[in-house]
């Protein structure tokens, strides 16, 4: 953990107190992992052996502080996590322990506890290549664009998609999410993918991290909710309301698009992709070659100077179209 304040160590000094939540105490419907004790029943999250942080169980608990408590529960409780499927521009290094910032943030250099060091965004993805413990990361690149697509179950009767919208506004609603957030929805019907556009929107005044709300979401479909049994949550084992029955869903991707471009090297690359890029540079050079001999020849003979000059610029065409 980045850094640590005096109420978070308060908290953990408390913490050692309290064996188990106070029954006086509602629970954190937010929150199923945090417990809440004392006389103003204040709730806490366990993120490693001797620190706590606090919750506000109004809202979601940021998505880095869950990541650092799943990862605690699995060294010390030995939970089984669920690892995110590894597609594209998904989170391709999964569950790690963040180093958080006091107020949840995730620290632009990460390192998991290692040697090994990278750079993330708001969301928490590394957005780098991986380095050692010297790697500079100068800011926290924010996350501004958030794409879901989730792949429901099949249904008996067609879909209608001005009450397929409906029930995924009200889905989102139940995660604190903002109509103004959501940017587009759009359904495509032969693949069964619902397709989400999340967008932080700075004139819109809500408190909503919508990598949190991406991270809880994935919980949800994946069976593994962060709510409390008590929280009437949007998407239950058997999906969410719609067109009087239940819309259930069997896939989840989340595609996050930063406000500057990611820095990866080659290195990432997959092989397919490096070669063409390698044919790419040979047919380069091969046309640097024709293009050096053709002029040489162009040289020899002035009467053909013209006419091959016109045929270069037609080749030079035809390579910066093709």
């Amino acid at each position: 953990m980045r850094v640590l304040g005096p109420l978070v160590l308060a908290l953990c000094s408390l913490a050692t107190l309290a064996q188990e939540e106070d029954k006086d105490c509602t629970v954190c419907t937010t929150n199923q992992f945090a417990k809440c004790f004392g006389p103003t029943c204040d709730c806490i999250l366990k993120v490693s052996t001797d620190i706590n942080v606090p919750v506000n169980c109004s809202k979601l608990t940021s998505k880095c502080w869950m990541m650092k408590h799943e990862m605690y529960k699995k060294k010390n409780i030995g939970s089984r996590i669920i690892i995110p499927t590894e597609h594209a521009m998904l989170d391709n290094d999964g569950i790690y322990d963040p180093d958080c910032e006091q107020d949840g943030k995730f620290h632009a250099k990460q390192c998991n506890g290692t040697d090994t060091c990278w750079c993330v965004n708001t969301a928490g993805v590394r957005r780098t290549d991986k380095g050692d413990e010297n790697k500079v990361c100068h800011e926290l690149v924010e996350t501004y664009w958030f794409q879901i697509q989730l792949r429901h179950k099949p249904m008996e009767k067609a879909i209608d998609q001005a009450k397929l919208q409906e029930a995924i506004k009200n889905m989102f609603a139940g995660y604190q999410v903002d109509p103004k957030y959501i940017e587009k929805i759009e359904y495509l019907e032969d693949d069964r993918y619902i397709i989400v556009d999340l967008k932080q929107n700075i004139s819109v005044d809500s408190p909503t991290d919508l990598a949190t709300v991406a991270y809880y979401l994935e919980k949800d479909v994946k069976g593994s909710t962060l709510f409390s049994e008590l929280h009437s949550r949007s998407i239950q084992d058997d999906g969410i309301p719609f067109d009087g029955t239940k819309l259930g869903f069997e896939q989840l991707y989340v595609y996050y698009i930063d406000s500057k471009n990611p820095e990866f090297s080659m290195k990432r690359m997959t092989p397919g992709i490096i070669a063409v890029i390698v044919i790419v540079c040979l047919a380069v050079v091969a046309g640097l070659v024709v293009l050096f001999f053709t002029q040489r020849k162009a040289a020899k003979s002035h009467i053909y100077q013209k006419a091959e000059g016109r045929e270069l610029d037609e080749i030079q065409k035809q390579q910066l179209t093709t």
